[in-house]
């Protein structure tokens, strides 16, 4: 996946705009620019530690953010490579050390990206290829135990796709997205993601639609490896609030994750799951529970309680942020809302931003529900964002009543304004660079 424009702000903003200038005039997905670009840096992919790799349309992140958040608590050093970034670039690369790991510093960064450059030649490449060089190279000069590699986009094509032996592929739940790049239908895009899947490597998945999992099976099957399926060979349920988790080897009775949602309870049995299929990684009963417990993944269903955002809000309200942006990803936060609603009673707004590629009015259907009152935006610095108009349009088409304005700050200074019985629950979603704008706005950045 692309990383959002540079932004003048950014100690390293000048760089990611001279390299993005490299992009293929043809926008593709392919793995021969990046083998290209692998081989004249000496193969740091083939020098890294144990690898897991994690695809899939929701989930992947927060699955990551699981996995680190375990592993780290069971004292094993953890590499992490997420995309895409919120505020600064850095947040992609997470360097393991002992006692818990940190964001690369701006000028380890530099130094790598600036390899990369130097290897690469002035040849065209897209800006995630070589940000993802920039990783292997990363990862390969710092020891660790465990490296927790995301996808960017797909799976078989992807840039991170270059890793022959990982120790274990994870598929987090498949569902329509980037349907210009993968395919108009599920089938299509699943197969898109099981070309991550190695052979005799294990591969642990999330549930599944039906035409999703048959996919996984087949390529499981043909390549030999060890399938472990959400319902199947594992199960995670929540019971009086607790997360239990059962697989074969026990039951574990676990505390609720940090995280807000029933979907983070399916992530984080995602994480266990893909752990204890690791015969080689010895993790205690209390590491789960303290990484489950410990977890943090910004901008999904994220309370935003001070900042400097929040204080243009109507006094006591709820914020809510979240980078939501496909059908799949409106359903699981209506559901969060849903069980907001049940504990508190709110009147809920959503105001929302979303890129221009994506499927507004089924992104939308998820809230008909829940709210009447929509407030489409502009996601700033993006040439490709979706005009709030077209936003809106689609919002009324499902009855809703909907305003457009030219900012999220111009959209809570609005609310101010209305005279609520009740404080107003608000949610700031559509997309994640709509979330990392507003993260900018708020506060620290993400560490």
């Amino acid at each position: 996946m692309n990383a959002p424009a540079a932004k003048r702000d950014q100690p390293l903003g000048e760089l990611i705009a001279r390299l993005s200038a490299l992009h293929p005039k043809r926008i593709d997905l392919d793995l021969e620019r990046m083998q290209r670009l692998l081989q004249r840096l000496d193969h740091p992919e083939r020098q890294l530690p144990p690898v897991i790799h994690v695809a899939g349309t929701n989930g992947k992140g927060s699955t990551i953010a699981y996995l680190r958040a375990i592993l780290e608590a069971a004292n094993l050093r953890v590499h992490a490579y997420t995309s895409p970034y919120l505020v600064r670039l850095n947040e992609c690369y997470r360097l393991g050390a002992a006692g818990g790991g940190a964001l690369v510093g701006d000028e380890e960064l530099r130094a790598a990206l600036e390899h990369c450059e130097r290897a690469n030649a002035g040849a065209p490449i897209t800006i995630f290829e070589i940000e993802t060089a920039a990783a292997f190279c990363l990862f390969a000069q710092h020891p660790a135990d465990v490296v927790l590699l995301e996808v960017g986009l797909g799976g078989r094509l992807d840039a991170t796709n270059v890793v022959e032996a990982p120790m274990a592929t994870v598929i987090a739940p498949v569902s329509m997205d980037h349907t210009e790049f993968l395919g108009q239908t599920l089938m299509t895009i699943a197969r898109e993601k099981v070309g991550i899947v190695k052979r005799n490597v294990p591969v642990v998945c999330a549930e599944q639609a039906p035409e999703a999992i048959a996919i996984i099976e087949q390529q499981a099957r043909r390549m030999h490896a060890p399938l472990y399926r959400a319902g199947q060979e594992w199960h995670v349920n929540v019971e009086r609030g607790r997360l239990v988790y059962q697989d074969e080897r026990g039951l574990m009775d676990l505390a609720a994750p940090k995280l807000f949602g029933r979907h983070q309870f399916d992530n984080a049995g995602l994480a266990i799951a893909t752990l204890r299929a690791l015969d080689t990684l010895k993790i205690d009963p209390a590491a789960f529970e303290a990484g489950i417990v410990g977890a943090e993944w910004p901008a999904r269903m994220q309370r935003l309680a001070a900042g400097a955002l929040v204080d243009q809000a109507p006094l006591d309200c709820e914020i809510w942020l979240d980078g939501g942006h496909n059908a799949e990803g409106g359903r699981v936060v209506a559901a969060a809302l849903g069980d907001l609603e049940e504990r508190v009673s709110r009147p809920l707004v959503v105001i929302v931003g979303m890129m221009a590629n994506k499927d507004a009015a089924g992104f939308l259907a998820n809230f008909a529900g829940l709210t009447r009152h929509i407030i489409a935006v502009q996601i700033p610095d993006r040439d490709n964002a979706m005009p709030p108009d077209r936003l809106a349009d689609a919002a009324r088409a499902l009855g809703m009543r909907v305003e457009t304005l030219g900012s999220v700050e111009a959209a809570l200074r609005s609310l101010t304004r209305l005279a609520y019985e009740v404080p107003p629950r608000i949610l700031i979603t559509g997309s994640l660079y709509l979330a990392g704008h507003v993260l900018g706005l708020n506060g620290p950045p993400p560490g």
